[in-house]
């Protein structure tokens, strides 16, 4: 069985964002270290959006930390630009959370960047967990990602 299921409902977030002065390098180009904020911003956006934030996870005792993340870049950020990045959830059946990111210039609407995120879960005194927690269980059924 493919580990990535095609939801009923595609979840996704947008967040509009400026390019600091500190994130650029010395061609006026992004560096590529700050991407990984910009994928960690829309994980917020969209953790703010469906109810599925970091204090959601601390508050059912388990952490998400990043397992997995990769980034493909299409065309320079520079300064001065207003990017918009969305978020898109792709769900599955394991014990993880599953990220898609894509960044575009608004004003061209070129795709700048692509992404993508993986998070496992693990319970407070970091030990793995291998099954999807209750509460992840239930906020996937409220959002109708899955056909189950």
């Amino acid at each position: 069985m493919k580990e990535i299921l095609k939801g009923l409902k595609e979840l996704r977030a947008s967040k509009t964002f400026d390019i600091r002065f500190s994130e650029v390098d010395s061609m006026n180009v992004v560096w590529h270290g700050s991407y990984a904020l910009y994928l960690e911003d829309a994980r917020e956006a969209f953790g703010a959006k469906y109810g599925l934030d970091y204090m959601n996870y601390f508050h059912h005792h388990c952490y998400a930390p990043i397992v997995e993340e990769t980034i493909r870049y299409h065309k320079p950020l520079r300064y001065g630009s207003k990017p918009r990045i969305d978020i898109i959830y792709r769900p599955t059946i394991a014990a993880k959370v599953i990220f898609d990111y894509e960044i575009y210039d608004t004003v061209s609407g070129d795709l700048m960047a692509t992404g993508h995120s993986v998070q496992a879960f693990i319970d407070t005194d970091y030990q793995i967990i291998l099954y999807r927690p209750a509460f992840y269980q239930a906020w996937q059924k409220q959002w109708g990602v899955f056909a189950e």
